[in-house]
């Protein structure tokens, strides 16, 4: 979970969080405005601030160590792991990593709510019952609408909405329901 959403979910201010671990409010405000990545701080910043939030010093580290991948490779790379476990396999592998909650944790909101519409759709396909530990999560939507890149191509190149407008009637509902607009998740080579 990144920094400013531990704050925000213990009600801690970052005078309050400076006050309380010693570490000058101008590197607290550093690191929660971006400035400064957590990953860079010293072992010594780290750890106050770990003990006054109540968390390990990984889990601190941890979201910001880790790239983030292009959203078009991360759809590509989920996509084939379906090919390659099949239906069922993926959705029990996809639920019990506890991959949506953790991109959701990391406020990797356009991650987790392609996940979580690929486990709904192919719970769908297969008449398996949607896993209620995600109903919190389906009332959620991205504020702008995500298209696929060669469909913002094709509309580049014939300077209109067209490929848009079609991409958007034909989409998936499940992803559609996210602002995501899914089209085909199997043909993948």
């Amino acid at each position: 979970m990144m920094i400013n959403d531990i704050i925000k979910q213990q009600h801690l201010s970052k005078y309050r969080l400076a006050k309380n671990s010693g570490i000058p409010y101008m590197t607290i405000n550093d690191i929660c405005g971006g400035r400064t990545n957590p990953a860079d701080c010293s072992a010594k910043t780290i750890y106050k601030l770990s003990k006054v939030l109540g968390v390990s010093m990984e889990a601190l580290v941890e979201p910001y160590i880790q790239p983030r991948p292009a959203f078009e490779l991360f759809k590509s790379n989920v996509c084939h792991r379906l090919k390659e476990l099949g239906d069922i396999d993926f959705l029990i592998d996809t639920i019990e990593g506890g991959e949506i909650v953790t991109y959701y944790n990391r406020s990797w909101y356009p991650e987790c709510l392609y996940l979580l519409a690929m486990v709904d759709y192919i719970s769908r396909e297969n008449d398996v019952p949607l896993c209620e530990e995600y109903n919190s999560y389906r009332s959620l939507k991205l504020d702008d609408i995500i298209f696929p890149s060669g469909v913002l191509m094709a509309d580049a190149a014939a300077q209109s909405d067209d490929a848009k407008e079609a991409a958007l009637r034909n989409a998936i509902p499940e992803f559609k329901r996210f602002n995501i607009v899914e089209n085909e998740v199997r043909d993948v080579i």
